[in-house]
């Protein structure tokens, strides 16, 4: 299923709490890095009971039996999304999968190939990465489904060929998307929520375009509404 997960990019549980209560409906959103850290896993549950969906964006990337203790307590915040590292091999996203086997209810588990903030001469000269962007996003996509993870954070332009290697139900959640009308800010590799679709993306990501909005809700109908095209939303 398509969605919109709307970047929660605030300090603390107030300006949060504020934000979503100018919505008329639950939400997918995303936990990052500065809100955990300053609100801790209480705003995980909060937000969850609030009715909303969760993506926690934490980027897991350390040894393997650190990862799958990280993925087993992220788990019990009853995330519906959790996402790791696919540079940290495929032992660790294994072992990642494996902490979520048996579990009645299982966030889907996704993996971040490049970042959308880097380009291919940033990936090369200062990581030495000998691939090209596409071919490194790709070989990381692939150990990714072949240690059994659900799907990647990539860039809406990588979709096509990953969905042409991998498949269909390979998910993709893509990041970068900018209404033709916003600046592209830290991003790189920008795209439209139309072009999103036309490329396949399974989710998009959107954070500063409907935060930032004089009226977040109105600007999240626009994006879904281009996103979503002829789906019912």
């Amino acid at each position: 299923m398509k969605d919109v997960i709307i970047a929660l990019d605030f300090r603390n549980r107030e300006e949060v709490l504020t934000f979503l209560d100018r919505f008329q409906e639950p939400v997918y959103v995303k936990v990052g890095k500065e809100l955990f850290y300053a609100e801790g896993p209480s705003i995980v549950r909060e937000i969850k009971a609030l009715g909303h969906k969760v993506f926690l964006d934490l980027k897991f990337h350390d040894i393997p039996n650190t990862v799958q203790g990280a993925v087993r307590s992220a788990a019990g915040l009853d995330a519906d999304m959790l996402n790791l590292h696919a540079m940290g091999g495929g032992e660790m996203m294994r072992g990642a999968m494996k902490e979520l086997e048996g579990r009645e209810k299982k966030p889907l588990l996704i993996a971040v190939t490049v970042l959308t903030s880097m380009d291919e001469k940033t990936l090369k000269s200062e990581l030495h990465v000998s691939l090209s962007l596409e071919e490194e996003v790709l070989s990381l996509a692939s150990l990714t489904k072949k240690s059994g993870l659900q799907g990647v954070v990539c860039s809406a332009l990588e979709v096509p060929k990953l969905k042409k290697a991998l498949g269909e139900d390979f998910l993709t959640i893509t990041p970068g998307i900018r209404p033709k009308e916003s600046a592209s800010g830290d991003q790189k590799r920008v795209v439209t929520p139309a072009m999103a679709r036309e490329l396949g993306s399974d989710y998009i990501v959107v954070g500063r375009p409907i935060t930032k909005a004089e009226n977040p809700y109105a600007a999240y109908l626009k994006i879904r509404a281009e996103f979503m095209g002829g789906e019912r939303i």
